[in-house]
C-alpha cells in the first residue's frame, strides 16, 4: 500500500458511518469562500456551512442571481462576490476584492459535458472553467488561505486522460486543440481536479502553506449541473431526459453535498484524502474516504498540468 492508500485508509477509520450536516459542529468565526454556490453542491454546502454558524462568501458569475440566494438564506453572514471562472480578467479581479483571511476555500462551480466552446482567455470551456479558473483563484488568494483547499472532482475523472501526458498533450487539450468530445472533456477537466489537489497537497508540505489540499465528489446529485450542457445545445429531448433521469436516480442536492462539507470541516483529516458517497457505486450515500482512479495520484502528469496550468493563467504561486 502506498502513502495515499495509508492515509485515506486512515481517514476512513475516523469518519463516522452516516456522518451528516447535523455532524458539522460549532463553524462560528470561520470563513468560507464558495465558488458556484448559486445552486446545487454550492448552495447546500453554503446553507448548512451559515446554519453552523459560519460566513460565506458566495462566489458567482451571475452577481442577481447571487444576491438573490443571500436574500433566501436570509443571514447577515453571506455576502457576494462576482466571479467568471470563464474570464481571467475576473478571476484577478475577484481575488483582490477578497481582502479578509478565508479559512476553507471551496473549488465547487463547474460545467459539464457542453458544446465545445472557448473561454475569453482561448482556454477549451469545461478545462478553463472547472480547472483553470480554479487554479488561478486559488493561486491569487493562497496567502489568505489559513486551513483548507477542497475540490469538488467527479466519479467522470474516471473516464478523462491527458494523452501521452505530456506538456504539450495537456497544452493542446487546455486550448481546444484536439477533436473535441464533451464527456472526455468533462472527465479530463475533473482530472484535472484531482491532480491539482494531489500536488497542491505535495507543494503544500514542502513551502510550509498553512493549509491542505483536499478533494470531495457528490455521486450522482441532483443539480442544475446536468442541464447545462443540454441548454447550450438546445436540446429539449435531452433536457426532458437528463430531468427524468435526476428524478428517478440521483440523489438530493442537500446529500450530494456532504462529502465536500465533510472534507472542509471534519477534524483531522489527512492531506490529499479524497471523499466520496459511501453507496453502490458511490453514486449516493454517506461520506467515506475513497480512492481515484491511479492515474489521479501520477506525479510527472501532476507537474505538467501544473506547469502548463501556471503558463496559461499567468498565476504563479507563491
Amino acid at each position: 500500500m502506498d502513502s495515499n492508500s495509508e492515509k485515506n485508509a486512515l481517514a476512513l477509520q475516523v469518519i463516522p458511518r452516516g456522518w451528516s450536516a447535523s455532524d458539522l459542529g460549532d463553524q462560528s468565526g470561520k470563513h468560507f469562500l464558495i465558488t458556484g454556490a448559486t445552486s446545487g453542491i454550492g448552495l447546500e454546502s453554503a446553507r448548512e456551512l451559515i446554519r453552523a454558524g459560519a460566513q460565506v462568501t458566495i462566489a458567482a458569475r451571475d452577481l442577481k442571481k447571487a444576491e438573490q440566494v443571500v436574500k433566501e438564506l436570509s443571514s447577515q453572514r453571506a455576502k457576494v462576490l462576482q466571479l467568471d471562472l470563464s474570464d481571467l480578467t475576473s478571476v484577478r479581479k475577484a481575488a483582490r476584492e477578497v481582502e479578509q483571511e478565508i479559512d476553507v476555500l471551496i473549488l465547487n462551480a463547474g460545467v459539464m459535458a457542453t458544446p465545445f466552446t472557448k473561454t475569453a482567455d482561448d482556454f477549451e470551456l469545461q478545462m478553463g472553467v472547472n480547472h483553470l479558473g480554479h487554479f488561478a483563484l486559488a493561486g491569487l488568494l493562497s496567502d489568505r488561505i489559513k486551513s483548507r483547499v477542497v475540490s469538488v472532482s467527479s466519479a467522470a475523472h474516471r473516464f478523462g486522460n491527458f494523452g501521452e501526458g505530456s506538456q504539450d498533450a495537456i497544452r493542446d487539450i487546455c486550448l481546444g486543440r484536439i477533436k473535441y468530445q464533451p464527456w472526455s472533456a468533462y472527465g479530463a477537466s475533473k482530472l484535472a481536479n484531482l491532480l491539482f489537489t494531489f500536488e497542491l497537497e505535495r507543494i503544500a508540505r514542502k513551502a510550509n502553506y498553512s493549509f491542505s489540499a483536499f478533494a470531495a465528489h457528490p455521486g450522482y446529485a441532483n443539480t442544475n449541473l446536468q442541464s447545462v450542457g443540454p441548454k447550450m445545445q438546445e436540446s429539449i429531448i435531452e433536457q426532458r431526459g437528463t430531468a427524468f433521469a435526476n428524478a428517478l436516480i440521483a440523489q438530493s442536492a442537500s446529500r450530494g453535498a456532504l462529502p465536500t462539507l465533510c472534507a472542509a470541516t471534519f477534524p483531522n483529516l489527512y492531506g490529499a484524502s479524497y471523499l466520496g458517497p459511501d453507496g453502490l457505486l458511490e453514486m449516493r450515500g454517506f461520506p467515506k474516504a475513497t480512492r481515484a482512479r491511479s492515474i489521479a495520484y501520477d506525479q510527472g502528469l501532476a507537474r505538467n498540468l501544473w506547469s502548463v496550468s501556471s503558463e496559461l493563467t499567468g498565476v504563479n504561486w507563491r
